[in-house]
């Protein structure tokens, strides 16, 4: 078993978008011990209800449509596995590990707030599976984001009490195997505990954060890789005046407008053809970059607000007060602001692929692209450049705009009409990961074309910092020549995109740092 990583210790209610982050890299999580007092205190609470006569939702009861239904207490631990087992429903693929870490140490956030009843080891269970690695196996699909991520949380949920399956060290076994390869034994569920592991957004909300923290980092290379592009095209630098924004005021096209201009500043590539040139304004695509791009980094501003409040909260059902000694039901569990989080950077990446892609189109076309070859081939016919390339980023763009469709207007009644109004967060939040593979590529395209642009327009030279990122390129992909086998090439680009390289290359030759941030 490999060694655990030095743990983060965390303070529900506050954690912050940085941790969620280094748990996503593989840092497992322990509670900040200020807060067992509570989660004690909320456990007895339930543990006197379970004993008493008065019906308490989850606690002596069935759950949803059965809710009428008393349990002895005799049975509640029966009552508790019971629950975990019937909805471990899942089907498809398996979440990645990363995803599955984070929804792991969500919940701990979740439970650590003192107020879903549950009993220090639920949560001790869940940092001792993550500091020997050990990762419930947890389909994909499944949830509606009703009342909670019902099935993949109760596939989290099952590996806990020694059922389900696991994975551990890249190997599939069963939860009672992975368990005990691990040194734990597997948990009896308390009153309760197993409807708060399973209540709850942490499934749709892991996959939303991982969504919104890669939507964050492909919009700054999207603006090194439009920044590029304006310069390939030798389009004007006029329109990124602070003057143009500041008679806005949006913050996100004020931060992009700012940052193309730091990274154009210096070229003479744009100064070259400054008299003579007959056009009056570039295409939209290079233009309205502070427009667009800015927009999309304010959509993701405010998806990340919403889901660092969703990563602190307690939605499962009903919750404890513990002032009051009370347990009221509520719907904590809906998954809406994190559906409509989810949407909204969905569109957000869609549209940062679209005016890409524009870009792209216009510096292969020889009637847009000012003086460039058709394809940015030296030798246009024997050779068809970046021809085809550009028809990628048109079929990866296609595929994002089809899937950046709102999911969380679709609501289908479940669970015999008790949840009849569902969020479907975690389709929202799971189509993410695939939009933002696409939209690295095109920005990858992009990187690739722009470059050759750029090249092509020699003895003129671009920008250091745009400077800095072709050389970086350039260590791993030559200028293209004649036509060779391109795939590895696109892929190259789109794994420096992926990285966040283009920002911090670029950083090495700016005098001050004019990227956005994401707090």
């Amino acid at each position: 078993m490999t060694e655990p990583n030095a743990a983060i210790v965390v303070k529900p209610g506050e954690v912050r978008l940085d941790d969620l982050a280094r748990v996503l890299a593989g840092a497992p999580v322990v509670l900040d011990p200020s807060f067992w007092p509570r989660v004690a205190a909320a456990a007895k609470i339930v543990a006197k209800a379970a004993e008493a006569t008065t019906p308490v939702y989850g606690i002596n009861t069935g759950f949803g449509k059965l809710a009428s239904k008393r349990i002895p207490p005799d049975q509640t631990a029966l009552l508790q596995r019971n629950l975990i087992v019937s909805h471990c429903c899942g089907i498809g693929p398996a979440t990645p590990e990363p995803i599955v870490r984070l929804m792991m140490v969500l919940k701990i956030v979740s439970l650590g707030r003192g107020a879903s009843g549950v009993r220090g080891e639920v949560i001790e269970q869940l940092q001792a599976m993550l500091a020997r690695r050990v990762y419930p196996l947890v389909p994909q699909q499944g949830s509606v984001g009703a009342s909670g991520d019902l099935a993949p949380l109760a596939h989290m949920t099952a590996v806990m009490i020694g059922e389900g399956q696991a994975i551990v060290d890249g190997k599939i076994m069963s939860g009672g195997e992975s368990l005990a390869a691990a040194g734990l034994v597997p948990l009896t569920l308390g009153p309760k505990e197993g409807l708060a592991l399973i209540n709850g957004t942490q499934f749709s909300t892991a996959y939303a954060i991982a969504g919104v923290l890669r939507a964050f980092r492909l919009a700054r290379a999207a603006l090194v890789t439009g920044a590029l592009s304006v310069d390939a095209a030798m389009a004007s630098t006029a329109p990124f005046r602070p003057e143009i924004q500041a008679l806005r005021g949006l913050p996100g096209q004020t931060t992009a407008a700012a940052t193309l201009t730091a990274l154009l500043d210096g070229s003479d590539i744009r100064l070259s053809h400054l008299e003579g040139d007959e056009r009056v304004q570039d295409p939209y695509c290079l233009r309205c970059q502070p427009q667009v791009a800015g927009a999309a980094l304010d959509l993701i501003t405010q998806a990340a607000r919403t889901l660092i409040v969703e990563a602190n909260a307690v939605t499962d059902n009903p919750l404890v007060l513990v002032e009051t000694g009370e347990i009221v039901s509520g719907g904590n569990f809906h998954a809406e602001p994190v559906a409509f989080a989810a949407d909204t950077i969905a569109l957000a990446l869609s549209e940062i692929g679209a005016i890409s892609e524009r870009r792209i189109a216009t510096l292969v076309d020889p009637a847009l692209n000012f003086g460039l070859p058709p394809f940015l081939t030296p030798d246009p016919g024997i050779n068809s450049g970046f021809m085809i390339a550009e028809v990628t980023a048109a079929a990866l763009y296609a595929e994002n705009k089809q899937r950046a469709a709102a999911c969380s207007i679709d609501s289908t009644p479940t669970s015999a009409n008790q949840e009849d109004h569902v969020s479907m967060a975690a389709h929202a939040a799971r189509r993410l990961s695939d939009m933002a593979d696409n939209l690295a590529s095109i920005l990858g395209i992009e990187l690739l074309v722009a470059a050759q642009g750029i090249t092509l327009r020699a003895p003129h030279a671009t920008s250091a910092p745009l400077a800095a990122v072709i050389g970086k390129l350039r260590e791993q992909v030559p200028a293209l020549g004649a036509d060779r086998y391109m795939a590895g090439d696109l892929a190259t680009a789109a794994a420096l995109v992926e990285a966040d390289a283009l920002p911090a290359i670029a950083l090495t030759a700016l005098s001050s740092d004019p990227f956005p941030r994401l707090d």
